[in-house]
Protein backbone atom coordinates (compact mmCIF):
# COMPACT_ATOMS: atom_id res chain seq x y z
CA UNK A 1 0.00 0.00 0.00
CA UNK A 2 1.23 3.60 -0.86
CA UNK A 3 -1.04 6.18 0.52
CA UNK A 4 0.09 7.94 3.63
CA UNK A 5 3.25 9.57 2.54
CA UNK A 6 5.15 12.06 5.36
CA UNK A 7 8.36 13.76 4.44
CA UNK A 8 10.63 14.36 7.86
CA UNK A 9 12.66 17.53 7.53
CA UNK A 10 14.80 19.21 10.20
CA UNK A 11 16.58 23.12 10.62
CA UNK A 12 18.50 23.54 7.55
CA UNK A 13 16.47 21.11 5.13
CA UNK A 14 17.57 21.18 1.59
CA UNK A 15 14.53 22.68 -0.55
CA UNK A 16 15.08 20.84 -3.50
CA UNK A 17 15.26 17.44 -1.81
CA UNK A 18 11.92 18.75 -0.02
CA UNK A 19 10.80 19.60 -3.40
CA UNK A 20 11.08 16.43 -4.91
CA UNK A 21 9.38 14.10 -2.45
CA UNK A 22 6.29 16.89 -2.48
CA UNK A 23 6.69 16.85 -6.70
CA UNK A 24 5.87 12.81 -6.61
CA UNK A 25 3.73 12.55 -3.45
CA UNK A 26 2.68 15.94 -2.28
CA UNK A 27 0.09 17.15 -5.81
CA UNK A 28 -3.10 16.41 -6.83
CA UNK A 29 -2.92 14.71 -9.93
CA UNK A 30 -6.30 13.11 -10.47
CA UNK A 31 -7.36 14.84 -13.32
CA UNK A 32 -4.98 12.65 -14.77
CA UNK A 33 -6.12 9.43 -13.52
CA UNK A 34 -3.24 9.10 -10.71
CA UNK A 35 -3.59 8.35 -7.19
CA UNK A 36 -4.31 11.07 -4.68
CA UNK A 37 -1.74 10.63 -1.52
CA UNK A 38 -2.04 11.90 1.95
CA UNK A 39 1.09 14.20 1.99
CA UNK A 40 2.67 15.59 5.08
CA UNK A 41 5.82 17.20 6.54
CA UNK A 42 6.30 16.38 9.80
CA UNK A 43 9.79 17.62 12.24
CA UNK A 44 10.72 16.98 15.85
CA UNK A 45 9.39 20.27 16.57
CA UNK A 46 6.24 22.23 14.40
CA UNK A 47 6.35 25.50 13.31
CA UNK A 48 9.23 27.89 11.71
CA UNK A 49 11.87 25.84 9.96
CA UNK A 50 15.20 27.71 8.25
CA UNK A 51 15.73 25.80 5.33
CA UNK A 52 19.08 25.55 4.04
CA UNK A 53 18.89 28.60 1.60
CA UNK A 54 18.00 30.79 4.31
CA UNK A 55 14.14 31.43 4.09
CA UNK A 56 12.00 29.45 6.13
CA UNK A 57 9.05 27.08 5.72
CA UNK A 58 6.29 26.29 8.69
CA UNK A 59 6.07 22.60 9.59
CA UNK A 60 2.74 21.97 10.66
CA UNK A 61 3.06 18.28 12.27
CA UNK A 62 5.69 16.72 14.62
CA UNK A 63 7.06 13.22 14.74
CA UNK A 64 3.38 12.12 15.86
CA UNK A 65 2.01 12.38 12.37
CA UNK A 66 5.00 9.53 11.18
CA UNK A 67 2.35 6.45 13.35
CA UNK A 68 -0.23 6.71 10.12
CA UNK A 69 2.52 6.82 7.61
CA UNK A 70 2.86 4.19 4.41
CA UNK A 71 5.83 5.81 3.80
CA UNK A 72 7.79 7.87 5.50
CA UNK A 73 11.00 10.16 3.46
CA UNK A 74 13.68 11.35 4.96
CA UNK A 75 14.94 14.64 3.19
CA UNK A 76 18.62 16.21 3.17
CA UNK A 77 20.18 18.58 5.85
CA UNK A 78 23.36 19.16 6.88
CA UNK A 79 24.94 16.13 8.20
CA UNK A 80 24.59 16.15 12.37
CA UNK A 81 26.54 14.73 15.10
CA UNK A 82 23.28 14.11 17.12
CA UNK A 83 19.51 13.35 15.27
CA UNK A 84 16.46 14.20 17.30
CA UNK A 85 15.44 11.12 19.55
CA UNK A 86 11.96 11.27 18.97
CA UNK A 87 12.40 11.03 15.08
CA UNK A 88 14.51 8.19 15.97
CA UNK A 89 12.44 6.31 17.31
CA UNK A 90 9.56 7.38 16.09
CA UNK A 91 11.25 6.16 12.22
CA UNK A 92 11.90 2.61 14.14
CA UNK A 93 8.36 2.16 15.35
CA UNK A 94 7.05 3.26 11.43
CA UNK A 95 9.68 0.30 10.49
CA UNK A 96 8.38 -2.34 12.55
CA UNK A 97 4.94 -2.00 11.78
CA UNK A 98 5.87 -2.16 7.92
CA UNK A 99 6.18 1.36 6.73
CA UNK A 100 8.96 1.80 3.96
CA UNK A 101 11.53 4.60 4.74
CA UNK A 102 13.25 6.73 2.43
CA UNK A 103 15.97 8.93 2.32
CA UNK A 104 17.08 11.41 -0.39
CA UNK A 105 20.52 12.29 0.12
CA UNK A 106 22.32 13.34 3.46
CA UNK A 107 18.58 11.99 5.32
CA UNK A 108 20.61 8.79 4.93
CA UNK A 109 22.50 9.52 8.20
CA UNK A 110 19.12 10.05 9.90
CA UNK A 111 18.37 6.28 9.00
CA UNK A 112 21.65 4.87 10.07
CA UNK A 113 21.50 6.98 13.05
CA UNK A 114 17.69 5.03 14.08
CA UNK A 115 19.76 1.88 13.10
CA UNK A 116 17.97 0.88 9.90
CA UNK A 117 21.20 1.08 7.71
CA UNK A 118 22.28 -1.71 9.69
CA UNK A 119 22.82 -5.33 7.88
CA UNK A 120 21.47 -3.33 5.10
CA UNK A 121 23.48 -2.05 1.78
CA UNK A 122 22.55 2.31 1.34
CA UNK A 123 23.61 5.46 -0.46
CA UNK A 124 24.02 9.02 -0.06
CA UNK A 125 25.88 11.88 -2.24
CA UNK A 126 28.67 10.85 -3.29
CA UNK A 127 30.40 13.30 -1.27
CA UNK A 128 29.49 11.91 2.12
CA UNK A 129 29.66 8.18 1.47
CA UNK A 130 32.69 7.85 2.84
CA UNK A 131 31.89 9.81 5.85
CA UNK A 132 28.19 7.51 6.01
CA UNK A 133 30.91 4.04 5.64
CA UNK A 134 33.16 5.45 8.52
CA UNK A 135 29.96 6.17 10.99
CA UNK A 136 27.83 3.17 9.99
CA UNK A 137 30.14 0.13 9.72
CA UNK A 138 26.88 -1.85 9.91
CA UNK A 139 26.18 -0.77 6.35
CA UNK A 140 27.48 -1.47 3.21
CA UNK A 141 27.70 1.98 1.15
CA UNK A 142 27.18 1.62 -2.40
CA UNK A 143 29.06 4.83 -3.77
CA UNK A 144 28.21 4.66 -7.54
CA UNK A 145 24.53 4.42 -7.84
CA UNK A 146 21.44 6.18 -7.93
CA UNK A 147 19.36 4.59 -5.46
CA UNK A 148 19.78 0.91 -3.16
CA UNK A 149 16.70 -0.80 -2.43
CA UNK A 150 16.79 -3.11 0.56
CA UNK A 151 13.01 -3.23 1.50
CA UNK A 152 11.83 -1.35 3.18
CA UNK A 153 14.87 0.90 3.14
CA UNK A 154 15.63 2.76 0.16
CA UNK A 155 18.06 5.11 0.15
CA UNK A 156 19.01 7.71 -2.93
CA UNK A 157 21.96 9.66 -3.80
CA UNK A 158 22.51 13.39 -3.73
CA UNK A 159 19.69 15.63 -5.46
CA UNK A 160 17.82 14.13 -8.55
CA UNK A 161 18.68 10.57 -7.93
CA UNK A 162 15.39 11.15 -4.93
CA UNK A 163 13.36 11.61 -8.11
CA UNK A 164 14.58 8.39 -8.98
CA UNK A 165 14.09 6.67 -6.13
CA UNK A 166 10.27 7.88 -5.20
CA UNK A 167 9.48 6.86 -9.07
CA UNK A 168 11.00 3.40 -8.43
CA UNK A 169 9.05 2.63 -5.26
CA UNK A 170 5.91 3.67 -6.87
CA UNK A 171 7.02 1.84 -9.76
CA UNK A 172 7.53 -1.10 -7.96
CA UNK A 173 4.27 -0.86 -5.28
CA UNK A 174 1.56 1.02 -8.10
CA UNK A 175 2.80 0.15 -11.91
CA UNK A 176 4.60 1.32 -14.32
CA UNK A 177 1.54 3.09 -15.64
CA UNK A 178 1.66 5.30 -12.57
CA UNK A 179 5.42 5.96 -12.22
CA UNK A 180 5.32 6.68 -16.32
CA UNK A 181 1.92 9.29 -15.75
CA UNK A 182 3.69 10.99 -12.76
CA UNK A 183 6.89 11.03 -14.67
CA UNK A 184 5.45 12.80 -17.48
CA UNK A 185 3.67 15.65 -15.25
CA UNK A 186 7.29 16.16 -13.70
CA UNK A 187 8.86 15.94 -17.14
CA UNK A 188 11.14 13.24 -16.15
CA UNK A 189 12.41 10.27 -17.19
CA UNK A 190 10.13 7.06 -15.17
CA UNK A 191 13.71 5.31 -14.65
CA UNK A 192 17.04 5.66 -15.61
CA UNK A 193 19.21 2.69 -16.20
CA UNK A 194 17.32 0.00 -14.17
CA UNK A 195 13.38 -0.31 -13.03
CA UNK A 196 13.33 -2.65 -10.73
CA UNK A 197 16.94 -3.47 -10.03
CA UNK A 198 17.34 -3.47 -6.95
CA UNK A 199 19.98 -1.04 -7.54
CA UNK A 200 21.01 1.32 -10.04
CA UNK A 201 23.62 2.44 -11.70
CA UNK A 202 24.81 6.45 -11.88
CA UNK A 203 23.34 7.03 -15.72
CA UNK A 204 26.86 7.76 -18.06
CA UNK A 205 27.08 11.64 -18.77
CA UNK A 206 26.18 12.35 -22.52
CA UNK A 207 29.35 12.80 -24.49
CA UNK A 208 29.54 16.70 -25.89
CA UNK A 209 33.18 15.84 -27.61
CA UNK A 210 32.82 16.37 -31.60
CA UNK A 211 35.07 13.31 -31.88
CA UNK A 212 32.88 10.62 -30.62
CA UNK A 213 29.33 12.38 -30.33
CA UNK A 214 28.41 11.42 -33.74
CA UNK A 215 29.41 7.67 -33.16
CA UNK A 216 27.76 7.50 -29.91
CA UNK A 217 24.19 8.75 -31.72
CA UNK A 218 24.78 6.00 -34.76
CA UNK A 219 25.16 3.25 -32.27
CA UNK A 220 21.75 4.15 -30.24
CA UNK A 221 20.50 3.15 -33.84
CA UNK A 222 22.26 0.00 -34.42
CA UNK A 223 22.40 -1.70 -31.39
CA UNK A 224 20.86 -5.00 -32.66
CA UNK A 225 24.14 -5.24 -34.57
CA UNK A 226 27.53 -7.27 -33.58
CA UNK A 227 30.10 -4.50 -33.33
CA UNK A 228 34.33 -4.67 -32.01
CA UNK A 229 36.15 -2.19 -30.33
CA UNK A 230 37.80 -2.84 -33.36
CA UNK A 231 35.16 -2.02 -35.57
CA UNK A 232 34.48 1.30 -33.84
CA UNK A 233 37.89 2.49 -33.48
CA UNK A 234 37.97 2.14 -37.99
CA UNK A 235 34.63 3.64 -38.32
CA UNK A 236 36.18 6.53 -35.67
CA UNK A 237 39.32 6.60 -37.52
CA UNK A 238 41.59 5.75 -34.11
CA UNK A 239 43.52 2.98 -33.73
CA UNK A 240 41.73 0.74 -30.76
CA UNK A 241 44.21 1.75 -28.28
CA UNK A 242 43.29 5.47 -29.06
CA UNK A 243 39.62 5.28 -29.32
CA UNK A 244 39.59 2.76 -26.15
CA UNK A 245 41.41 5.85 -24.34
CA UNK A 246 39.15 8.51 -25.87
CA UNK A 247 35.98 6.76 -25.18
CA UNK A 248 36.98 6.53 -21.49
CA UNK A 249 37.98 10.05 -21.25
CA UNK A 250 34.50 10.96 -23.07
CA UNK A 251 31.94 9.13 -21.81
CA UNK A 252 33.49 8.09 -18.18
CA UNK A 253 33.49 4.17 -19.09
CA UNK A 254 34.52 1.49 -21.34
CA UNK A 255 33.21 0.38 -24.58
CA UNK A 256 31.75 -2.73 -23.80
CA UNK A 257 30.21 -1.49 -20.94
CA UNK A 258 28.69 1.39 -22.27
CA UNK A 259 27.00 -0.97 -25.16
CA UNK A 260 25.79 -3.18 -22.82
CA UNK A 261 24.28 -0.87 -20.91
CA UNK A 262 22.24 0.82 -23.88
CA UNK A 263 21.53 -2.36 -24.97
CA UNK A 264 19.64 -3.38 -21.67
CA UNK A 265 17.93 -0.68 -21.45
CA UNK A 266 16.38 -1.25 -25.10
CA UNK A 267 15.33 -4.60 -24.28
CA UNK A 268 13.77 -3.27 -21.14
CA UNK A 269 11.60 -1.04 -23.22
CA UNK A 270 11.07 -3.45 -25.39
CA UNK A 271 9.92 -5.99 -22.83
CA UNK A 272 8.10 -3.10 -21.35
CA UNK A 273 5.79 -1.60 -24.36
CA UNK A 274 5.60 -4.85 -26.98
CA UNK A 275 4.73 -8.34 -26.71
CA UNK A 276 7.61 -9.44 -29.08
CA UNK A 277 9.34 -13.03 -27.48
CA UNK A 278 12.31 -12.85 -25.28
CA UNK A 279 14.14 -14.49 -27.93
CA UNK A 280 13.46 -11.58 -30.63
CA UNK A 281 13.88 -8.94 -27.94
CA UNK A 282 17.38 -10.42 -27.37
CA UNK A 283 18.03 -10.20 -30.96
CA UNK A 284 16.78 -6.79 -31.48
CA UNK A 285 18.53 -5.44 -28.41
CA UNK A 286 22.07 -6.86 -29.36
CA UNK A 287 22.06 -9.88 -26.91
CA UNK A 288 21.73 -12.59 -29.68
CA UNK A 289 20.04 -14.90 -28.19
CA UNK A 290 17.84 -15.28 -25.05
CA UNK A 291 20.08 -16.71 -22.67
CA UNK A 292 22.80 -14.11 -22.89
CA UNK A 293 19.95 -11.68 -22.68
CA UNK A 294 19.03 -13.39 -19.45
CA UNK A 295 22.79 -13.48 -18.14
CA UNK A 296 23.03 -9.81 -18.49
CA UNK A 297 19.47 -8.88 -16.84
CA UNK A 298 20.29 -10.69 -13.51
CA UNK A 299 23.55 -9.77 -13.28
CA UNK A 300 23.07 -6.01 -14.08
CA UNK A 301 19.13 -5.58 -12.68
CA UNK A 302 19.06 -8.42 -10.04
CA UNK A 303 15.62 -10.27 -12.35
CA UNK A 304 14.91 -11.99 -15.08
CA UNK A 305 13.50 -10.78 -18.52
CA UNK A 306 10.16 -12.89 -18.11
CA UNK A 307 9.96 -11.18 -14.54
CA UNK A 308 10.47 -8.06 -15.53
CA UNK A 309 8.13 -7.59 -18.17
CA UNK A 310 5.45 -9.64 -15.84
CA UNK A 311 6.12 -6.41 -13.35
CA UNK A 312 5.94 -3.34 -16.15
CA UNK A 313 4.67 -5.06 -19.11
Amino acid sequence: MLRNVVTVVLEDVHPFELGVATEVFGLDRRDDGLPLYEFAVASDRPGLLRTHAGYRIEVEHGAERLAGADLVIAAATHVRDEYPQVLIEALRAAADRGARVLSICSGAFLLGAAGLLDGRRSTTHWKHTERLAARFPLTTVEPDVLYVDEDPVITSAGTAAGIDACLHLVRKLQGAEVARGIARRMVVAPHRDGGQAQFVARPLPECDADSLGGLLEWLRHHLDQELTVDQLAARAHMSPRTFARRFQQETGTTPHRWLTNQRLLLAQRLLEGTNEPVETVASSSGFGNAATLRHHFTRWLGTTPQAYRRTFG
